[in-house]
């Protein structure tokens, strides 16, 4: 079996955007489960998301209390026999691996979010760290962006940075 990921984060509306892109979406439709990585701001997001499809996110530095209420700091699931965990923020880029390799031994994915950076890399231990950018603040960024991650029964993971117009 196959299961579509979404992976956003920092969507920060109303501060960044007004709403939710059409494109953000359009990709939530067609996922089986979006992942939401923190900083959502308003509450109306994750409604809106999970009207959409199943949501596994996390609250962000950014949220408040009505959020925090709602979502963990960190979230896990199992997909495709991988174990997938979500958090915000994972501290400065220099030790990241080595610190998420020791935060995160049972895990196989991480998702987090916070810099609005993209990161894609395997850490020594072999986890794979995933920030998929912001759709609505690309922060020091050429352009916004979301990512679909396709898992496969075999343990693979495709991951595409997708642009947000």
């Amino acid at each position: 079996m196959t299961t579509r990921l979404l992976l956003i984060s920092d969507t920060h509306i109303p501060g960044r955007a007004r709403r939710l892109p059409a494109a953000v979406l359009r990709e939530a439709d067609a996922a089986d489960l979006i992942v939401h990585a923190g900083d959502w701001v308003a509450a109306s997001v994750l409604e809106e998301l999970s009207q959409h499809g199943e949501v596994l996110g996390v609250y962000g530095n950014n949220d408040g209390a009505d959020l925090r209420a709602l979502l963990p700091e960190v979230a896990r699931q199992t997909i495709e026999g991988l174990r997938f965990a979500v958090i915000h923020e994972t501290g400065d880029a220099k030790s990241r691996e080595r610190r998420m390799d020791a935060a995160f031994p049972d895990v196989d994915v991480l998702v987090f979010g916070h810099s609005h950076i993209p990161w894609d890399t395997v850490t020594p231990r072999g986890l794979r760290l995933l920030n998929p950018g912001s759709p609505t603040d690309r922060r020091r960024q050429p352009r916004h962006t979301m990512m679909i991650a396709t898992v496969e029964a075999d343990g693979r993971v495709d991951v595409e940075l997708v642009p947000v117009e």
